[in-house]
């Protein structure tokens, strides 16, 4: 039965808790999706890096990538310019309203998680990034070569 499978469980509560995080934001009257926060906040972070590698930080294609920015720039939220000395480069970063909205998420995020994990213990939540990291690593490709 399928729902013994235990990647079905876990894909189960992942969209599980997309669905409430996403009410919850939608609640607060906050015009933006998870993944566009997930967008604005590596941005934020990080904001030399490429769209690839923003695509990579938050498991999506450069394509649904590129779509969310120029969403991101049409809503204020972001800007985004080529690079004076590199034009293979864009520079970009938060408009003050990004950054106003980034805060006024960041407690709704706190709490969605907080009631997400509530009754679960701390040494729990570490037995389970441990297990979760093992599965990431055994599904890595294999980088040894052909001649080990």
């Amino acid at each position: 039965m399928i729902t013994s499978v235990i990647f079905y469980t876990l894909d189960k509560a992942i969209k599980q808790y997309r669905h409430f995080a996403q009410g919850n934001i939608d609640q607060a009257g906050l015009d933006i999706t998870i993944d566009q926060w997930l967008v604005l906040n590596v941005i934020q972070e990080s904001p030399n890096l490429g769209q690839s590698e923003i695509a990579r930080r938050v498991f999506k294609d450069q394509a649904s990538v590129a779509r969310i920015i120029e969403l991101l720039v049409k809503k204020d939220l972001l800007i985004q310019e080529s690079s004076q000395t590199d034009r293979r480069r864009v520079n970009r970063s938060l408009t003050p309203a990004g950054h106003t909205l980034l805060r006024s998420v960041a407690p709704i995020i706190a709490n969605n998680r907080a009631t997400a994990l509530q009754g679960v213990s701390q040494p729990d939540i570490e037995q389970l990034r441990r297990t979760l990291e093992t599965i990431i690593e055994n599904c890595q490709p294999d980088t040894k070569s052909d001649e080990d």
